[in-house]
């Protein structure tokens, strides 16, 4: 999450310590600048050895235990540090950051906050508590303290590139787009600020943006890691140029590229659909109160099917809230794994009515946050596809809102995008549309087991009539229809996901991407013939 500044070799305050100690402190530092972590911690124990009480050898004993992942450790030494020297910017720093990992956030911010006032030009502090603050999704404070980064360190790209995230978040496109002009002015062989204006999607790139990206991206030498941005953006940037043939290339390049880094195997995720279709195939325990989460509106969605949009239009009603995407559900369901020992959905068999209410009244629990201002909110998890059964058998009330598109958009689309994380099987279409197939099976048992809970919502029919369709989604969650919904886009709201600057516009009837690539997509088209998701002359 943050972002500890290199690991200084020695301190002012730490010149009174044996010299030897001094000499293992300055060695220490240069293993962690190299992420050598377990070299710094023998030579910080030898430290600790010949100087117990040392307030930066513990600082740095810290650092090095977090980057091995021993957290627990990591918060002894450096609450041992803040003790020695309750006053020092980088130790409350370091300590905020550790505790905000661990799922202390609270208390990491406080202390996050408390190193911003010690240092406050400082401007990796600031980094760090904006970076806190935009994890915790509290935009607003985020950019504040992102805004004081730079203002201290104008060109500090990391900062610069997190402050346009969060201005678009907040609706500010136009601010996000003028900061990363500038921070690609200072530095045009910026990756990050390359991708995250392409990430917009609403920006369109030159002809002198398209020849800079492609000398980029085809430089010797270039990294992995940033060779995958340079090709996502460069594929984007071909698109605008309409060269639809070189764009493709690009594309198949850069997911084959990052496909060789990330893991994914087909035959685990059929199985795992297997097991939840054959886990809810058999009717679950009579609900021991119908109406428990009607305040909850599920948007079950693959990536890039619209359903930020859905979400959008059902936010800008006044009676709900937009949650994004919550982690309540997955989360309580691998609680549930572990105090029974058995993975999901070995365990649902066993669920008995009142189990699934007290996992409804713990997930209603972690989501007051979303009904302090209106009665009822949206949860967009893209993973709660596969868990609508456990959700509804949870909460009997809730509605789920099926967002779908056309099956070769969706996985076109989700090809040309590269995700911050997870989605693995994205980056190669023969796992895409494997995916792809499981989502649809279990959408079909869904519909068949819920009727009256569960909503098909067509992207491609809110593009023809988005009057009828809102009207039809509004009357399916049981809404009273509203004229802000058709006006979704002027909702001021915070939107976290990809589309956040898209949602800002009015409906576009050509986001259609597929008939550009004419015949490159035929291998896709014939996949998904044959997996029966498309018809046969499609």
């Amino acid at each position: 999450m943050t972002a500890h500044p290199a690991p200084p070799s020695t301190r002012e305050n730490d010149l009174d310590l044996p010299p030897a100690a001094i000499r293992l402190l300055r060695e220490a530092s240069i293993a962690l600048s190299l992420d050598q972590a377990a070299l710094a911690e023998r030579l910080l124990d030898d430290a600790l050895a010949l100087a117990p009480e040392g307030a930066e050898i513990h600082r740095l004993s810290g650092i090095a235990a977090l980057r091995r992942g021993n957290r627990p450790k990591a918060i002894g030494h450096l609450r041992h540090a803040l003790a020695i020297r309750p006053d020092d910017a980088a130790i409350n720093m370091s300590l905020g950051g550790a505790l905000f990992e661990i799922g202390q956030s609270e208390a990491g911010l406080a202390y996050l906050q408390r190193a911003c006032e010690l240092s406050p030009r400082d401007a990796t502090a600031w980094y760090n508590l904006g970076r806190a603050l935009q994890i915790s999704s509290r935009m607003e404070q985020a950019c504040d303290a992102l805004q004081r980064a730079v203002d201290v360190e104008p060109g500090y790209v990391k900062a610069r590139n997190a402050l346009a995230t969060v201005l678009t978040n907040l609706g500010h496109t136009s601010a996000a787009v003028a900061m990363l002009r500038d921070t690609l002015r200072r530095q045009p062989d910026s990756a990050d600020a390359w991708f995250a204006l392409g990430n917009l999607k609403t920006e369109p790139f030159s002809d002198s943006d398209t020849a800079q990206l492609r000398e980029l991206f085809h430089r010797p030498g270039t990294p992995d890691a940033t060779r995958i941005l340079l090709g996502f953006t460069l594929a984007k940037a071909l698109e605008d140029q309409a060269d639809y043939p070189a764009a493709f290339d690009v594309i198949c390049e850069a997911n084959a590229l990052k496909r060789r880094h990330v893991y994914w195997d087909r035959k685990e995720e059929r199985a795992r659909v297997d097991a939840i279709a054959d886990a809810f195939a058999r009717p679950l325990p009579a609900h021991l109160d119908a109406t428990l989460g009607k305040e909850v509106i599920f948007v079950v969605c693959l990536p890039r099917s619209g359903s930020t949009l859905t979400e959008q239009i059902l936010a800008s009603h006044p009676q709900v809230e937009g949650g994004d995407e919550i982690q309540v559900l997955p989360t309580i369901l691998d609680e549930e794994s572990k105090r029974r020992g058995l993975p999901f959905p070995r365990w649902v068999p066993a669920a008995t009515a009142e189990d699934w209410r007290r996992m409804g009244e713990a997930y209603l629990e972690r989501t007051r946050h979303w009904r302090r201002r209106r009665p009822r909110f949206t949860d967009k998890n893209v993973s709660n596809w596969a868990f609508v059964g456990a959700a509804l058998a949870m909460l009997p009330g809730a509605c789920v809102v099926n967002s779908r598109r056309d099956p070769l958009e969706t996985c076109f689309a989700c090809y040309r995008q590269l995700f911050a994380t997870g989605v693995h099987f994205s980056y190669d279409l023969d796992d895409m549309v494997d995916y792809y197939a499981g989502y649809e099976r279990l959408s079909d048992l869904w519909q068949r087991q819920f009727p009256r809970r569960y909503f098909d919502h067509s992207y491609e029919a809110l593009q023809t009539d988005p009057e009828a369709q809102i009207r039809r989604l509004l009357d399916f969650c049981g809404l009273p229809f509203d004229d802000a919904c058709l006006a979704y886009y002027q909702t001021p709201r915070t939107v976290l996901t990809i589309s956040s600057a898209q949602v800002r516009q009015p409906l576009r009837r050509d986001t259609a991407r597929s008939g550009r690539y004419g015949d490159r997509l035929d291998p896709l088209r014939a996949r998904l013939r044959a997996a029966g998701m498309l018809p046969a002359g499609a």
